[in-house]
């Protein structure tokens, strides 16, 4: 929305009608130069804002990515050791009954 700069009736009179209003022209020109630029730098700067974060988004998604991978190796690892151990636990269970079955049969003949 351009703002139209308008001097004073002074300023008119002194200038003339013709002077002050290329003037008063001139001056919305810069001011229209200028919102101009300053629109296309911040065009510039967000595009710049934009890929920065796509980038770091990015980023934390394959850090992300990289961490979960290592946690689900570690899992693995902790589940493939705690079933030998639960193996090793119901085989001597397992053993431990047999033998007590073995000798209470022994006992009865």
């Amino acid at each position: 929305m351009p703002v139209t700069a308008r001097l004073s009736t002074l300023f008119y009179e002194r200038l003339g009608e013709q002077v002050a209003g290329e003037l008063v022209e001139w001056f919305n020109q810069v001011d229209q130069t200028y919102r101009s630029d300053l629109r296309d730098l911040n065009e510039l700067n967000f595009a710049r804002f934009d890929a920065k974060l796509e980038q770091r988004v990015a980023e934390v998604h394959a850090r992300i990515d990289t961490g979960l991978a290592h946690l689900d190796a570690k899992m693995e690892r902790r589940f493939a050791e705690q079933m030998r151990w639960l193996f090793a636990g119901w085989v001597t269970i397992i053993l431990a009954m047999v033998s007590m079955w073995g000798s209470l049969f022994a006992r009865m003949r």
